[in-house]
């Protein structure tokens, strides 16, 4: 049994304030001293940079869809070991989950999994009294939801306050914060969200404390702590990636990282560093050399479109990819990473290890996908079956190649990716934590 205090932050929908209040708890917490851990339910890569920077922990993914129902309490007690207090920011609504699905993938889901007291951050602009239907609804929603109390956010004055807490009296559900409307904290978008952490790190430091203390100013986080204590032991194990221990030398796995490549589940490292590797980051934007001794190359996601001028200027590393590819070893791209391994993005020149022409566009694609591997490659045995996640606002011509990497089911029929030689590319992200043995097989294929 693993007992750890925590607290799900959720939301009735989108744009309610949860990330200020989650990120600001987290902050707040972690100013007392405690040894706080950072979750976020969903595919978002994100919003954990921010918790990561209000916590000093890395931040953490709880997808149900990706990784099924049964892992989420695993993996959540993995990220908490040892910690005094974990907080979860939930996805969208809080009964919002995957389209068509139910309650999949949903913060309630996710909740429910954890046996975890939920806290509601409702937007109290344009409202008083109705506030009180709004949270009664929602809290009887589903009986096995907890809904242990209300942080009202972008309230107007003492007299809104004295109107909203009268009619939340009412509902049973204490009132454990309040915050005045105040111009945003500094956190920037663009076309795929917040601008990540590591392309601003100092503002997005300033950011997170300026949550921090509108949290702690605004919130009762005395009653909120025993909130937290409130939840009751999980009686799952921790997941943890199996070690499989070989003679010799580490085989060194190269991960792009740096402000382009900032997609990555914590997980992934540690799945690889279990099956033998020696993991090895590096800054497709200034470095120029892969890192010595590289047999494999794993490009997760993240936004060479923004820096394609710089990615295409750096030619000696550009070629030291091709020379990799074109070698056959392992090489392993998402997303981001399919897009700089494409012959051109945006008209600049890339890797050309792939015959594939990229450029940005006005479409989003976004959404859950159940994938099927085509061919066997350095990550999967031909019909292995996974379930993955698209958010991208680039088109690749053309979307497949010769060999595709997936098959695709949802929500259409198609093909998509590459595989060719040690190559796999796709647009695909996927969390290995849901099938290990793609760490493995592609250490494996690594050593030789």
């Amino acid at each position: 049994m693993v007992s750890v205090p925590r607290l799900v932050v959720a939301a009735p929908a989108s744009g309610s304030g949860k990330t200020t209040v989650a990120t600001g708890l987290m902050a707040a917490f972690a100013g007392r001293g405690l040894a706080v851990s950072p979750h976020k339910v969903g595919p978002d890569y994100i919003d954990p940079g921010y918790h990561a920077l209000a916590t000093g922990r890395p931040g953490r993914n709880l997808d149900a869809y990706m990784c099924g129902p049964g892992l989420i309490a695993p993996l959540f007690t993995h990220g908490a070991s040892g910690c005094d207090l974990a907080v979860v920011e939930g996805v969208m609504g809080l009964y919002d989950g995957a389209s068509g699905q139910g309650e999949l993938a949903s913060t309630a889901q996710v909740s429910k999994l954890l046996r975890a007291p939920v806290v509601l951050v409702v937007d109290a602009s344009s409202q008083s009294r109705s506030v009180a239907a709004l949270v009664h609804g929602f809290a009887s929603w589903d009986p096995e939801v907890r809904i242990g109390g209300v942080i009202l956010n972008k309230v107007a004055s003492d007299r809104h306050e004295a109107l909203l807490r009268e009619a939340l009296d009412e509902s049973g559900l204490p009132v454990l914060g309040v915050l005045r409307r105040a111009p945003q904290v500094a956190t920037p978008s663009r076309h795929l969200g917040l601008v990540p952490v590591a392309e601003r790190q100092n503002d997005a430091l300033e950011a997170v404390r300026a949550m921090g203390d509108r949290v702690r100013e605004g919130c009762d986080l005395d009653a909120l702590m025993a909130l937290a204590r409130s939840a009751p032991a999980l009686p799952d194990e921790a997941w943890e990636p199996q070690a499989y221990p070989r003679e010799g030398a580490r085989p060194v796995v190269a991960v792009a990282g740096g402000a382009a490549f900032t997609f990555a589940y914590a997980e992934h490292a540690e799945l690889l560093t279990a099956a033998g590797a020696e993991v090895a980051v590096f800054d497709p934007l200034h470095d120029e050399k892969l890192p010595t001794g590289t047999a494999g190359l794993v490009i997760g996601g993240g936004f060479p479109e923004v820096y394609g001028p710089e990615l295409s200027a750096n030619e000696p590393l550009r070629r030291a990819v091709t020379d990799l590819a074109l070698s056959g070893a392992p090489v392993a791209a998402e997303c981001a990473g399919l897009l700089y391994l494409a012959r051109e993005l945006d008209g600049r020149p890339m890797c050309g290890v792939l015959d594939a022409s990229a450029r940005m566009s006005e479409r989003l694609t976004l959404g859950y996908r159940q994938a099927v591997a085509v061919s066997d490659s350095v990550l999967a045995v031909a019909g292995t079956r996974l379930r993955g996640h698209e958010f991208h606002r680039t088109v690749l011509e053309p979307g497949a190649g010769a060999t595709p990497a997936w098959g695709l089911h949802q929500p259409e029929r198609r093909v998509e990716g590459f595989v060719q030689q040690g190559v796999h590319a796709s647009y695909l992200h996927t969390h290995w934590a849901a099938e290990p043995g793609v760490a493995r097989r592609f250490v494996e294929r690594c050593r030789g």
